[in-house]
């Protein structure tokens, strides 16, 4: 059981540094939740690894999917809603999970938050572009693997320098944009054309089936419900998985990354990717992992500083957000061999859902 204080200050957190400027309508009901006992308590249901404001908010969404007639879902733009937050909308959010608590806590209980956001493939294309592949792709929390197809989309890299920057397959059904921005000092990376995986497989304690329809439906609950554009992506990544699936492995990110690991055929380059998983997995276990595996491997990592390079590029402060800035993501690429780090470099600092990147000198 995750304890109440806890869930208050995560809850208060991702309002002010998450959700602020990026999602009108879950700040609105973060702020409020966390300063509301009742409700910030359904979130206790969660073991403490997984109980973020992000499950309470996708619970929530997954009941309000369920019930589309509800007048809650008039603030829910996934689901047709035109309208902004107001002074209504907690007072109706709070009636309806309190109203339902036995099945919010269900769904808080038996799920973790899956969020499959596909637009952060443009912001870990460029790293990979820098390994020389073909290569064998090992994505860590992979849910339903949509990174996995970042070989078979589009991106449109917006730049002031150079203008737009073209990449991927010319007749994708899938496209991305995203702007890129460079840090003073900085120079475009070289972003190639194409990205070579020759072997794709997802490690996840539960990888999520496509094909059902309860899966599929909370994975769209899991998309912020103000966003109905992620939600489109989501929907188009999501077919294009369905025709290529990757080989999938049920196990624990450190525990069975090595039975994972050889699922990639020994001649490949080893890409490790991890987006947004360590706030869920303890860090220096997964770096230990990494060090442990006998081959050779590059970790392309997109996560929060504090939680993913700090382990092997300590003291870089600079990758961490101000007081009174947004969260962001940094892009790492390590390469380890014989358990040691070879070569490690931050390349980029991220909006958290891959619509801006800001490449490092």
């Amino acid at each position: 059981m995750t304890s109440l204080d806890l869930v208050r200050q995560r809850l208060a957190g991702f309002a002010q540094q998450e959700a602020h400027g990026v999602s009108p309508l879950y700040e609105h009901l973060a702020t409020h939740a966390a300063d509301d006992p009742e409700v910030a308590g359904l979130l206790t249901a969660a073991p403490e690894r997984f109980a973020h404001a992000t499950l309470l908010l996708a619970a929530a969404h997954r009941l309000v999917q369920a019930e589309p007639f509800h007048e809650l879902s008039n603030y829910y733009p996934s689901l047709g809603g035109t309208y902004g937050a107001d002074e209504n909308t907690w007072p109706l959010f709070r009636s309806f999970v309190l109203d339902r608590a036995d099945k919010m806590r269900a769904l808080i209980s038996s799920h973790s938050t899956q969020t499959n956001e596909v637009r952060r493939a443009a912001v870990i294309y460029p790293a990979l572009g820098l390994i020389k592949g073909p290569v064998g792709l090992l994505e860590v929390g992979c849910s339903a693997g949509l990174l996995l197809g970042l070989d078979q989309y589009g991106y449109r890299y917006q730049t002031q320098q150079a203008g737009q920057l073209v990449a991927g397959p010319a007749k994708a059904a899938l496209g991305l944009h995203c702007s890129l921005e460079l840090a003073p000092g900085a120079e475009l990376p070289k972003i190639p054309k194409t990205v070579k995986i020759a072997a794709k497989v997802g490690l996840d304690r539960a990888p999520a089936d496509l094909t059902d329809e309860d899966t599929y439906a909370w994975l769209e609950a899991c998309v912020w419900a103000d966003q109905p554009e992620r939600l489109r992506l989501f929907g188009v990544a999501a077919t294009v998985q369905r025709k290529s699936p990757p080989e999938f492995v049920v196990g624990d990110a450190v525990a069975d990354l090595g039975k994972a690991a050889d699922r990639v055929p020994a001649e490949l380059p080893l890409v490790v990717l991890t987006s947004n998983v360590l706030p869920y997995v303890p860090g220096e276990e997964f770096v230990r992992a990494l060090r442990a595996l006998d081959r050779p491997v590059w970790w392309l990592s997109h996560e929060g500083y504090a939680a993913g390079l700090i382990h092997v590029l300590p003291g870089r402060d600079d990758l961490r957000p101000g007081p009174d800035e947004a969260a962001f993501g940094v892009v790492g690429l390590v390469r380890f061999e014989d358990g040691e780090v070879r070569s490690a470099r931050a390349l980029a600092k991220t909006a958290p859902h891959g619509q801006r990147l800001v490449w490092f000198p």
